[in-house]
């Protein structure tokens, strides 16, 4: 995996730019010791490691703008990190770099209750924004497998979504507002505690736009009341396809759960291990998860079941109890962990319609027989948000390239069948080569233009999304 060759004139200066760097933070925010930056390294796409020259930890926007002032002023790369839990290597540093972390700026600055909105620093974790407002019934609705550790930085960053995006929608849906500090230094206000703003919808550019436009140092977030009731069903099936057809035919009924999330085999047994969640011994599970007042979870799952009885389930499990809901959930939940104790693996998120998902997974069984590689699905099924995880061995030569290549088969058929390559963990480096088999240059023309305008010196994450042969002129200027 290709990345820029390091900047000499910028690491020749190392101990200039630290000192610049001194004079505007305390001591304890800059690490600048090789034995010590290597814990930046990486993010959660750990094949890839580079240590940065320096990392900064500020507190607040302000040291933020200083930092990026002083970076823009010296030629500087910045890359933005969150909490490094990417998948898509998108906090990957360079050597020249200096990694921006947010992490302690993880403070609660304004809680509106009438209102609906909350707003933070954009280091706190996710889940510590509904464990902010839970007391008064209220939620953050996006919740990403690793809320437990994510940033609302990289969430804003990725346009994070997670199991219940089925019905309230993804970051983008749940971000009112951000301040973002430009690479000169310029702070400025996205948006705000409002409905959508006049004027061009510069908020929808800088969610998902990876680190590449600004460094977001607070978010303004959608809460939302606490439902009356929630309960989930567990469906077990015995293929893949017919769990995949199950899944289609819920959504063409025009019903709406909160969620469904499906698992197959290898990841069945490997939470089970874990978990043990009591899940059925099926080839295949849904959990499907509706919510309201007891008539419209009762309605609602009647339909549900009733659709599902026509793929001949070998098990239907409805929740009678918070203790059962949980069992159910802490298995979903679980399964990236469960996977990570057995294997090393690589997780995609190719994004399909939903009435695709018979045919998909029957292709990525194919491949993995084709590539000899195994793989376990997990994924959010009901906006066709996949997550196969591809099994390898780090430590055998070749494998990993193996993977890589069975994982760029499996992203093209996402687009092949009209999806696209990303639905929540972003390009980083990890697709970036592939952004030609979804845009075609104009597109990516285009998409650099926008980059130009916030960035003009291309000095912010600038070796991620794009394809470097279509970025080289604009990173040499």
């Amino acid at each position: 995996m290709e990345m820029p060759i390091p900047s000499e004139m910028v690491l020749s200066r190392k101990s200039d730019i630290v000192a610049r760097l001194r004079a505007v933070l305390s001591d304890d925010a800059i690490i600048s010791e090789p034995s010590q930056t290597q814990a930046y390294e990486c993010d959660a796409l750990t094949a890839y490691r580079c240590a940065p020259m320096a990392v900064v930890l500020p507190r607040n926007t302000q040291q933020v703008s200083d930092v990026l002032r002083i970076c823009f002023e010296l030629n500087v790369p910045v890359v933005p990190r969150g909490s490094g839990t990417s998948l898509a290597g998108g906090a990957l540093p360079t050597a020249d770099s200096v990694v921006l972390g947010v992490a302690r700026m993880n403070g609660v600055l304004e809680t509106n209750y009438d209102d609906r909105y909350i707003r933070v620093q954009s280091g706190r974790t996710n889940l510590s924004v509904t464990g902010a407002v839970e007391q008064n019934d209220f939620f953050y609705a996006p919740d990403p497998s690793s809320q437990l550790a994510c940033a609302i930085a990289g969430n804003v960053a990725m346009n994070s979504g997670g199991a219940h995006c089925l019905k309230y929608g993804v970051t983008t849906n749940n971000l009112l507002g951000v301040t973002m500090v430009m690479m000169n230094g310029e702070i400025v206000e996205i948006g705000g505690a409002h409905l959508d703003a006049a004027g061009l919808d510069l908020l929808g550019v800088i969610c998902g736009s990876e680190g590449q436009l600004g460094v977001v140092t607070e978010a303004t977030l959608r809460i939302l009341h606490k439902p009356e009731g929630a309960r989930p069903v567990l469906i077990g099936f015995d293929s893949n396809e017919v769990a995949g057809a199950c899944v289609s035919d819920i959504i063409k009924a025009g019903v709406l759960p909160v969620a469904i999330e499906f698992m197959d085999r290898p990841c069945i047994e490997a939470v089970e291990d874990f978990a043990k969640a009591g899940y059925p011994d099926a080839e295949a599970v849904l959990i499907i998860e509706v919510e309201g007042s007891e008539a419209e979870i009762a309605e609602q799952l009647e339909k549900i079941t009733a659709i599902a009885k026509q793929h001949n389930p070998i098990e239907l499990r409805e929740s009678k109890s918070s203790e059962e809901s949980a069992a159910i959930w802490a298995g979903r939940k679980a399964a990236f962990g469960a996977m990570g104790r057995i294997s090393d693996y690589m997780c995609l998120d190719g994004t399909i319609p939903v009435s695709e998902l018979p045919l998909v997974l029957r292709r990525i069984g194919e491949l993995s027989k084709q590539y000899g590689l195994k793989v376990a699905n997990v994924f959010h099924a009901g906006d066709g948000n996949m997550h196969p995880l591809i099994l390898f061995n780090a430590n055998k030569p070749g494998d990993l390239e193996l993977c890589e290549s069975m994982g760029a088969e499996i992203l093209k058929l996402c687009v092949e069948v009209g999806g696209c390559l990303t639905g929540e963990h972003g390009v980083g480096v990890e697709k970036r080569d592939l952004m030609m088999t979804q845009y075609n240059a104009a597109d990516i023309e285009t998409q650099l233009h926008v980059k130009d305008v916030f960035d003009p010196a291309w000095l912010l994450n600038a070796a991620k999304v794009f394809p470097l042969s279509t970025t080289k002129s604009r990173r040499a200027s």
